[in-house]
């Protein structure tokens, strides 16, 4: 397309938008709180995820080893799970030292004296003698029921304790929220799409006569047809910009007040970065603007533009 058609193109596309203020105000509207809804559900979905992940952190599978393991049996183990790829990171405890964190909790006290008297006392004699272990931390928590199968079945591991309520709570959490938001997330395109394709359908029932000449005349299809995609076009570029601004300070401002408010909790809520998350927000944005407006404009143009 030469230049001077495409800004024909675009003149006729902006005039369309503004000679159906009405449609076109109601599909950027649509767009807009499309684009606002699918902004929040993302950030909502990454912020959780980044949770979801921290506190998976916490969930340790626990291997403990048959009585008269040798240290080099310990120490073949312990590579054999660090060169799995669901390991995030593992930490061995020695029976000793399983016996010193299990004491202020046997005891009830936390008292440094009583607590180097019962160590002196049972110095000899641990009642945890069989109890080191090796603490597994995973990347991904849904892994957990293959890594204890597989553990079970090692030489020198006698018992594989986990937390599948945690775990399976955890991921099933998860996989409730993504879906939930694909779901809503694909009911707003749906409507957007619908709109665009009614404003641009108005649009050329308004230059119906003028569209008869222009083909008389020898105007190509695509010179014809050009405007009216690049009205859906404009009305996505600008209905997935707009939310995008005010997304971007309100992201902001959220996390200024709860770090202000609830300095307590900075330590279990933790917000990704904006920058961290817009940086791929604004392109996918606006590529689902565009794209939805590009769709609903092709979708109307050959349904009532015969050309």
């Amino acid at each position: 397309m030469k230049f001077n058609s495409f800004l024909y193109s675009l003149r006729q596309g902006l005039k369309n938008i503004l000679r159906n203020k009405f449609y076109s105000l109601a599909s950027l509207a649509t767009m807009v709180v499309c684009i606002f809804m699918f902004g929040i559900f993302t950030a909502i979905v990454v912020n959780v995820n980044h949770v979801v992940r921290e506190a998976e952190k916490g969930v340790a599978v626990v291997a403990y080893f048959d009585e008269g393991v040798t240290d080099d049996q310990i120490a073949k183990i312990g590579d054999f799970i660090r060169s799995r790829e669901e390991v995030e990171n593992v930490t061995f405890v020695s029976a000793e030292e399983a016996w010193q964190e299990f004491m202020p909790i046997y005891f009830g006290t936390e008292d440094p004296d009583m607590a180097e008297d019962l160590a002196q006392d049972f110095a000899k004699d641990n009642p945890l003698a069989n109890s080191a272990n090796y603490q597994i931390y995973l990347k991904d928590v849904s892994k957990q029921d293959q890594l204890v199968k597989d553990l079970s079945q090692v030489e020198g591991i006698r018992e594989v304790s986990s937390n599948n309520t945690v775990a399976d709570t955890l991921t099933n959490f998860n996989s409730l929220l993504g879906y939930l938001s694909i779901g809503i997330i694909v009911l707003l395109f749906a409507v957007a799409v619908f709109l665009i394709s009614n404003t641009v359908a108005v649009g050329i029932a308004v230059r119906k006569e003028e569209i008869g000449i222009m083909k008389l005349i020898g105007a190509t299809d695509f010179f014809i047809r050009a405007p009216f995609i690049i009205e859906g076009v404009v009305i996505g570029l600008i209905g997935s910009g707009v939310p995008l601004i005010i997304l971007y300070v309100l992201y902001q401002r959220m996390q200024t007040f709860v770090s202000d408010k609830f300095g307590m909790l900075t330590g279990i809520l933790s917000f990704i970065p904006a920058g961290e998350i817009f940086r791929y927000l604004v392109p996918v944005s606006l590529c689902i603007g565009v794209g939805i407006g590009f769709l609903g404009s092709m979708l109307t143009i050959r349904k009532h533009l015969k050309v």
